[in-house]
C-alpha cells in the first residue's frame, strides 16, 4: 500500500512521520498492585457510595476506597473479550473508586495524556495478547507489549482526548435525555392507559374487556416452499430484532409454514415474552407472511389499531405475558394463545379517545426514535473522528 509523503508505515498503522509506535510498557505503568478482590457476600456487606469496579464496569458501590485518581481499566479475563469489535475492553474512571482483580489498572507515565491513552485503547483488538487457557486471560506481561500511537507532543495528545471526550459528553447527555423521555412516556402510559389522566375533550365511560374481546386472533396457514418463486415479506423474530425490517424471500428459501398477515393486524410475539416484541407494520403487502411464533391480532369493530398496539406494549401487559409464560428454560418459554387473550384491557368506549390516547404516545415514541437516530449518528461520527484523529490523518494542533 502507498504510503502518502509525511506519513510511515507502523504497526498500529499509517501514521505521521514525527509519530511513533509505543508499547504500554513505554506510555503507561500498572497500578495492579493496589488492586482488592471482593467477593459476593462481602460486597453486599459493604454498600455505599464508592464505586466497586471490574473487568465489565462499575459492579455495585461500598464503603471506603482504595484510589482517588483518574484511571483506566482494562479487563483481565478473556471472557469479557467475546465481542471486542463492538464492546470497548477499556474505560475510564475519575476519583474514589475500589477496583476488583479481573481489571487491570493504567495510569500514563509523564509525557503521554491519560485521555489519549484511554482513547487509544478503545476497541483495541487486543486478542492475539491473551494467554491460552481454560478461559483466556490478558496477562500484566502481555498487556504491556499492546502497541498504541504516540504523538510527541503531549499538547497534540491531549487535543485529540479532548475532541473525542467533547463528542463523548454530547452522547451522554443524549443517552440521558433518551432516558428521561423513555421514563415519561412511561409514566404516560400508566396514566393514559387506565384513564387516570383523561385528553382534553373526553369524559366518556371506560370499560375492562379480556384482549380476545377488543381483538380477533388470526391463523391463516400458508406453506411458502408450496410457492417457491413467489416473492415473501416475511416478518419473522430476527427481522423484528434487527431494527423492524421484514425480509424478502422466495417461497423456496422459507422452510416452515407461516401465517398470512391480515389488513391492520399486530403482531405479538409469543416466544420467551420477557422480551417484548410488538410489531405493527405501517404498510402489510399482499404476500405479508410471519412466523408462527407471532400472535396475529386484528382489533374489532369500535376498537383502534393504534390502541391495540400501545396497549400490548404496555408495562402491565408485558408483565401479565411475562408471568403467564410456561417452559422449562428462559430462552424456550412461550404464553399460549388463549392464555394471552385473557389479559385484562382497560379502554374507553369511545373509540376516537382510544385513537387520541394512541396518537399522544406515538408522537412519543417517534421522538424517542428521532433522538435514538441522533445518538446513533453521533456515534457514528464519533468513529470516524477516533478513526481520523488517532491516525494522525486529521491533525488538530
Amino acid at each position: 500500500m502507498e504510503v502518502k509523503p509525511g506519513y510511515k508505515q507502523t504497526e498500529v498503522g499509517v501514521i505521521p512521520e514525527d509519530w511513533d509506535a509505543a508499547s504500554l510498557l513505554r506510555v503507561a505503568q500498572c497500578l495492579d498492585n493496589v488492586r482488592v478482590p471482593i467477593n459476593e457476600s462481602q460486597r453486599m456487606r459493604m454498600q455505599g457510595d464508592i464505586p466497586y469496579c471490574g473487568a465489565n464496569g462499575v459492579l455495585g458501590f461500598v464503603d471506603g476506597y482504595v484510589i482517588d485518581d483518574d484511571i483506566i481499566l482494562m479487563a483481565e479475563d478473556g471472557g469479557y473479550f467475546d465481542e471486542y469489535e463492538s464492546r470497548p475492553i477499556a474505560y475510564r474512571m475519575k476519583g474514589k473508586c475500589w477496583v476488583n482483580n479481573h481489571a487491570h489498572i493504567l495510569k500514563a507515565k509523564p509525557g503521554y495524556d491519560q485521555g489519549f491513552l484511554f482513547y487509544s485503547l478503545v476497541h483495541k483488538n487486543i486478542m492475539p495478547f491473551l494467554a491460552s487457557g481454560t478461559r483466556a486471560k490478558l496477562n500484566k506481561s502481555e498487556m504491556v507489549k499492546i502497541l498504541v500511537p504516540a504523538p510527541p507532543s503531549e499538547t497534540e495528545q491531549r487535543a485529540i482526548a479532548t475532541a473525542l471526550s467533547d463528542v463523548d459528553g454530547l452522547l451522554g447527555r443524549l443517552d440521558r435525555l433518551i432516558a428521561k423521555k423513555r421514563d415519561l412516556k412511561q409514566a404516560a402510559m400508566q396514566q393514559l392507559l387506565t384513564g387516570q389522566t383523561r385528553l382534553p375533550g373526553f369524559g366518556g365511560a371506560w370499560e375492562v374487556k379480556c384482549l380476545g374481546e377488543i381483538a380477533s386472533l388470526r391463523r391463516d396457514h400458508v406453506v411458502p416452499a408450496s410457492f417457491p418463486e413467489q416473492i415473501f415479506v416475511h416478518f419473522s423474530l430476527p427481522a423484528f430484532d434487527d431494527g423492524m425490517k421484514p425480509v424478502l424471500e422466495r417461497g423456496s428459501e422459507i422452510g416452515s409454514n407461516k401465517f398470512r398477515i391480515p389488513k391492520d393486524a399486530v403482531l405479538v410475539s409469543k416466544l420467551n415474552p420477557r422480551i417484548p416484541r410488538v410489531w405493527a407494520p405501517e404498510h402489510i403487502p399482499d404476500q405479508a407472511v410471519a412466523s408462527t411464533e407471532f400472535l396475529l391480532l386484528v382489533p374489532k369493530d369500535r376498537v383502534s389499531r393504534g390502541f391495540l398496539f400501545v396497549c400490548c406494549t404496555s408495562p402491565y401487559f408485558c408483565e401479565r405475558m411475562e408471568l403467564a409464560a410456561t417452559g422449562t428454560t428462559g430462552s424456550h418459554q412461550r404464553i399460549s394463545p388463549s392464555v394471552a387473550l385473557s389479559i385484562a384491557i382497560s379502554l374507553p368506549t369511545d373509540v376516537n379517545e382510544q385513537t387520541a390516547i394512541a396518537t399522544v404516545l406515538s408522537d412519543m415514541d417517534a421522538e424517542l426514535a428521532t433522538l435514538a437516530a441522533r445518538r446513533d449518528k453521533t456515534r457514528a461520527l464519533k468513529q470516524a473522528m477516533m478513526q481520523e484523529l488517532l491516525t494522525g490523518r486529521t491533525r488538530l494542533v
